[in-house]
């Protein structure tokens, strides 16, 4: 019997209207608005490429390069990423974010003709009340500014429906032929997400008569950045922008691993098909480029993400085991087939830990099971605080023999 068959899923028992209509497109912000976080180190030109790779090879549609109008370091890195694209052949294609202002666009204009690499201008500018109030903006002053040069506007989540309605139709009126719609302070719920992005797509893309790509750009102040994503994607957005490991201002970005996870399970193309066996690589090499950690128990990528000291837990994943069914074991006891994502179920010792436990630590590593070695593993086990590290076990052995 198929592990499929033994489970029975509510997260599919749903009108089609409830899932993305289309194909999903991801663009990575993590070496852009990912090294906005005031905690991260801004990685070097080698670390950058590095990272590329990794976008390339997880199939990541597009990525923004940078901001390379603040300054000449940022020049200097966008320009050494688009070559690099060009030079390899990547399928992955470019864009750069840019205030509107001609100082910011200039400077992608002069690396698109050194490079021959086609890439597009992001250009943004705040857009709720409150922002306007603050900088002293006004309403002609955002349309004028819009005119001249905006993709998206900051803050749309916050932002009244009749100054979205204005700017996003001058956008297109204009020439735009993708907006973004932002959640740049993390305020908007799953259902404002989708009310948002559905006002947008009825009120102003379908009566252009252009055809229109909408993105949606979210941040996780309340925890809800995939979630909002998701439902972004079901009411008509087509592409999610995020960042590896939801690095950003304040509480981070929507989670790119998290997006490429949730795709891949729920068969969106085209994720479904999408090898993403190195998405923990990707993380762990944004983790060490960046500075910043990966938590132990961060989805799919963290340590104890498919690790289990439990006695119960370990007992039902050791019994799949040895049914010879990796799908099961992998799926008794956890929503995500950790092979699906180039990883295993990691079966430890500690407090809470049976026998079994330790019968298959020992087996797992080709090392005698004796019932002196079990018992002084198992007792160590029980009288300790905390998971036994390999070097406390391999001296329970160790004494055991001597």
């Amino acid at each position: 019997m198929k592990t499929s068959e033994l489970i029975y899923d509510w997260n599919r028992i749903h009108p089609a209207s409830l899932r993305p209509s289309g194909r999903v497109l991801l663009n990575d912000e993590t070496l852009r608005d990912g090294l906005q976080s005031p905690s991260v180190r801004d990685p070097s030109i080698q670390e950058k490429i590095h990272i590329l790779h990794f976008m390339e090879a997880l199939g990541i549609n597009s990525l923004d390069l940078g901001l390379p109008g603040a300054g000449p370091r940022a020049v200097e890195h966008v320009e050494g990423l688009a070559r690099e694209i060009v030079n390899h052949k990547m399928k992955i294609r470019a864009n750069c974010a840019a205030r509107t202002h001609e100082n910011d666009i200039r400077p992608i204009a002069e690396i698109v003709q050194r490079t021959g690499l086609g890439i597009d201008a992001a250009t943004f500018i705040g857009s709720s009340p409150i922002r306007r109030y603050t900088e002293g903006w006004t309403d002609d002053f955002l349309l004028e500014t819009t005119e001249k040069a905006v993709k998206y506007t900051e803050d749309t989540s916050r932002c009244d429906a009749e100054m979205v309605k204005r700017l996003y139709s001058t956008a297109i009126n204009c020439g735009a032929r993708a907006i973004v719609i932002c959640d740049t302070a993390g305020h908007a719920t799953p259902m404002g997400a989708f009310a948002l992005v559905q006002f947008v797509i009825e009120e102003v893309v379908k009566p252009s008569g252009e055809k229109i790509r909408v993105d949606w750009h979210g941040h996780c102040d309340r925890g809800l950045a995939i979630a909002n994503s998701l439902a972004a994607l079901v009411a008509g957005a087509e592409c999610v922008h995020a960042c590896a490991l939801g690095l950003g201002e304040r509480v981070g970005n929507t989670q790119m691993d998290q997006m490429l996870v949730n795709l891949k399970l729920m068969g969106i193309p085209p994720w479904a098909e999408q090898d993403l066996s190195k998405l923990k690589e990707y993380c762990q090499a944004v983790s060490r480029a960046t500075g910043v950690p990966i938590p132990a128990n961060y989805p799919v990528v963290g340590e104890d993400a498919f690790r289990t000291a439990t006695g119960v837990h370990a007992a039902a994943v050791i019994k799949a085991y040895k049914k010879n069914n990796i799908e099961l074991a992998n799926a008794v006891y956890s929503g995500v087939p950790s092979h699906v994502f180039g990883l295993e179920q990691v079966i430890d010792i500690g407090p809470m830990s049976g026998k079994s436990n330790v019968l298959f630590w020992l087996e797992h590593r080709g090392l005698p099971a004796t019932d002196e070695v079990v018992e002084r593993i198992y007792q160590r086990a029980k009288a300790s605080d905390h998971t036994l590290s390999e070097a406390e076990i391999l001296e329970c052995v160790e004494k055991a023999k001597a």
